[in-house]
């Protein structure tokens, strides 16, 4: 889907902007009767190619549910979700395997780097595993974007976290992905390596043009977005533009039924351009 802004590049002109993945009406449903759970309730959202897009919300908002229903890591109950121009209700297995592999990248908390392989090994595994060559001159624009450059020959034990996690970053990029879906990828990191890996991400955006949808409850990781989508209930209930860590934790601490997030740490950055 395109949405075209007037006068967005000048006057009297239009600058298109592309969906790279979307839902409409989209709902979640887990259990029947008395235990039936509604986790996404009708959720009607876009990201857009080239933004770094974060979702907030409190514990069982449907953060989560929403990332994995529109990355293709879980199924929907109602609506529709889309990656670029591509349906995934009705997908079959082997369809929906093949566009989350060549269409979508994926962070974690957890590394999931594999202890016998070295960095480099990690990064390229995927593509590997599908037969495919990495793009030489992309791959080494990726290893410079989230400086491994000399870490490559270096096993997941002989890595910092906040290195490993650059890894997993990078492995993500690698295939060139239409989008990147990270759910809380600095959850295991301290501060200072949360930082360095928040700033890789932005980094993929703004000289790669990646595309980025992050999950988190941290307001200074929600400081490095272009955007911020708020879930309560498991419906959108607001967004931010160009926010700050500061703005964020407001609008947290008045979502419905929802604790607030810890304050952000003076020396952190709340907006990282």
């Amino acid at each position: 889907m395109t949405t075209t802004i007037p006068g967005a590049s000048g006057p009297g002109t239009a600058y298109a902007r592309v969906a790279a993945a979307g839902a409409t009406e989209l709902t979640k449903v887990y259990g029947e009767g008395e235990t039936k759970v509604v986790a996404l309730d009708r959720v009607s959202v876009e990201f857009m190619q080239g933004e770094f897009t974060a979702i907030m919300g409190p514990s069982g908002s449907g953060k989560s549910t929403l990332m994995h229903c529109m990355a293709g890591l879980d199924t929907i109950s109602g609506g529709s979700s889309r990656i670029g121009e591509t349906e995934l209700n009705g997908l079959k297995d082997k369809k929906l395997t093949q566009l989350r592999r060549d269409k979508v990248g994926f962070v974690f908390q957890a590394f999931n780097l594999l202890p016998t392989l070295n960095a480099l090994e990690n990064i390229t595994l995927p593509m590997d595993i599908a037969g495919r060559k990495p793009d030489e001159q992309w791959l080494h624009e990726v290893v410079e974007t989230v400086g491994l450059s000399g870490r490559l020959k270096h096993r997941p034990s002989q890595l910092s976290g906040g290195q490993q996690q650059r890894v997993a970053v990078a492995r993500a990029l690698a295939a060139r992905p239409e989008i990147i879906f990270a759910d809380e990828p600095t959850g295991n990191l301290d501060s200072r390596s949360g930082a360095e890996v928040l700033g890789f991400l932005r980094n993929s955006v703004r000289e790669l043009g990646q595309t980025v949808v992050m999950v988190t409850h941290d307001p200074v990781a929600a400081g490095y977005a272009d955007r911020v989508v708020f879930l309560a209930d498991g419906r959108i209930v607001d967004e931010l533009r160009d926010p700050t860590s500061e703005q964020v934790l407001d609008k947290m601490r008045h979502l419905p039924g929802g604790a607030a997030p810890r304050t952000p740490q003076a020396s952190t950055p709340g907006r990282v351009s």
